[in-house]
C-alpha cells in the first residue's frame, strides 16, 4: 500500500455511506467501534450522504460520524476522508463554495481538519486549472491535509496533475473511482498506468458491487433482502459466471464471498485499499479478515477471467 499518510492503516477503508441511512446511530456506532478494534484507521464519507433518501438533505453520515468522534475520542487515531461536489452543480467548485462546503462538513464531523478531501466528481465543462486552484485553497486554509479526486478519467486526472505542478498547487494524491470484480471500466488500463506511474493510490468504491459480490443476490426473490437490491440491474444474469467462480474459490480458501472479492481487489495494479461498508459489527470483522486472505495466482486469474 502507498505510504501516503492520508491512507495509513490496514488496507481497508470503511465506507460511511450507510451511516444514518441503513445503519441508524446505534448500529453505526457499533460498526465504528468494531472497525477500530480490528485495527481499521480509515473512514470514507461525503457531504452528499445520504441526500437521495426521502426526507434527507445530505450530511447525515457526517453527522453520525461527528457524534461518534465526540463520544469515542478516536478522532486523532483515524484518517478521515470526505468529499464535496454532488450537492449541487459546477458552482460547488467556486473557491468560496469549496471552503463553505468544507466548513459545513467540519461542523458536522465535529473536527477542525480533514485528512483527505475529495473533489467528488469532475465537471468537464470547467477548466481543470480552476478546479485545482479551488481545492488548493482548501489546503491553504489549514483545514485539509491532502486532496483526492473521485470519478475522474485518466485524461482529466493527468490534466489536474499537470495544472497543480504549473501552479505550485497541492495535487490530487489519491483517486477514488468505482472498481470491483464486476465493474472495471472506470479504472481501465490507461488510468491504472497513470496511477502507477504517478504514485497515486486508487481507493475503489463499491468494492462489493453494492452487495452483489457477497453472493446473497442470485434470484429475483433475493432483491428484496436489502434496499440495495434494486441496484442489481442485470447482474443477476450477467454476474452469474462470476459468482460460480467465486463459489469455487470460497470452497478452496474457506473464506467468504466478500473476503474473496476484497482479496482480489487489494492486489490489483495501483490499488491502495478497497472501500467497503458494513451495517453490523459481524460484517466489519468479516471485511477486516479479508486483508489477511491471500489468493493464489491461479485463483486470481480465474476471477479476473470470469468477467
Amino acid at each position: 500500500m502507498s505510504q501516503n499518510s492520508a491512507i495509513a492503516g490496514i488496507p481497508l477503508v470503511l465506507g460511511g455511506n450507510v451511516f444514518g441511512m441503513t445503519a441508524d446511530e446505534d448500529a453505526s456506532f457499533a460498526v465504528l467501534d468494531a472497525f477500530y478494534a480490528a485495527g481499521g484507521r480509515m473512514i470514507d464519507t461525503a457531504d452528499v450522504y445520504s441526500a437521495w433518501v426521502p426526507g434527507h438533505k445530505g450530511g447525515e453520515s457526517e453527522t453520525v460520524l461527528g457524534k461518534w468522534f465526540a463520544a469515542s475520542g478516536k478522532r486523532a487515531d483515524m484518517k478521515l476522508h470526505t468529499k464535496t461536489g454532488m450537492l449541487g452543480g459546477q458552482e460547488l467548485y467556486e473557491p468560496a463554495r469549496v471552503l463553505a462546503s468544507l466548513n459545513a462538513s467540519l461542523d458536522r464531523l465535529q473536527t477542525d481538519y480533514i485528512d483527505l478531501y475529495y473533489a467528488h466528481r469532475d465537471y468537464e465543462e470547467l477548466p481543470m486549472a480552476d478546479i485545482v486552484a479551488a481545492f488548493d485553497g482548501a489546503v491553504r486554509s489549514g483545514k485539509v491535509r491532502a486532496l483526492g479526486a473521485s470519478n475522474f478519467s485518466a485524461a482529466r486526472l493527468s490534466e489536474a496533475l499537470d495544472a497543480a505542478a504549473a501552479q505550485g498547487a497541492t495535487p490530487f494524491s489519491v483517486l477514488q473511482n468505482e472498481y470491483n470484480l464486476v465493474a472495471r471500466q472506470a479504472y481501465g488500463p490507461d488510468l491504472q498506468a497513470l496511477c502507477q506511474q504517478r504514485g497515486i493510490p486508487m481507493l475503489p468504491f463499491f468494492g462489493l458491487a453494492s452487495g452483489f459480490l457477497t453472493g446473497k443476490y442470485r434470484t429475483e426473490a433475493d432483491l428484496g433482502k436489502s434496499p440495495r437490491g434494486a441496484r442489481m440491474g442485470d447482474l443477476l444474469t450477467k454476474g452469474a459466471p462470476m459468482l460460480a467462480v467465486m463459489d469455487e474459490v470460497v470452497k478452496e480458501t474457506g473464506g467468504t464471498h466478500a473476503q474473496v472479492a476484497l482479496a482480489w481487489l487489494r492486489v490489483q495494479p495501483g490499488i491502495g485499499a478497497p472501500i467497503a461498508s458494513a451495517t453490523s459489527a459481524e460484517q466489519v470483522r468479516e471485511l477486516c479478515a479479508a486483508t489477511k486472505l491471500d489468493l493464489t495466482p491461479d485463483q486470481l486469474a480465474r476471477l479476473s477471467a470470469a468477467w
